[in-house]
């Protein structure tokens, strides 16, 4: 039964490691982008001729990937990875079919918000003003 208590731990870690690789590279590419189908890199291309975008969102991912692997402000971590990880999603399934990729990243970010669900009730609660 100790096992259990490490899961959350593990997850939160790689999926913390992977933002902080994935924003890195965002901000410092070092690694290339496999072959991807045209409308993908129509709409990579597109974020990248921004100028600004690439770097907001790399700053952004490795800021709440280092907040992941820390273990300190887990739920904002997850607040600000949540559109993020949508629109991953959404790309995944749209232009560049990977669902193992997605599967992946919802599930953990779902995983997470789930073991941390405590922290997000005010925010969830309905209440009248």
């Amino acid at each position: 039964m100790r096992f259990r208590t490490y899961i959350p731990v593990v997850v939160r870690t790689l999926l913390g490691a992977l933002f902080i690789f994935s924003g890195a590279n965002k901000v410092v590419p070092f690694m290339t982008l496999p072959p991807m189908p045209e409308a993908a890199t129509s709409f990579l291309g597109a974020l990248v001729a921004t100028g600004y975008f690439m770097p907001l969102l790399g700053l952004t991912e490795v800021v709440a990937g280092a907040l992941l692997v820390v273990g300190r402000f887990v739920p904002l971590a997850l607040v600000l990875l949540a559109p993020i990880v949508v629109q991953i999603a959404l790309f995944h399934v749209v232009l560049a079919p990977d669902l193992a990729s997605v599967v992946m990243i919802v599930g953990a970010q779902i995983y997470l918000a789930w073991v941390y669900r405590d922290a997000f009730a005010g925010v969830l609660t309905s209440t009248r003003a």
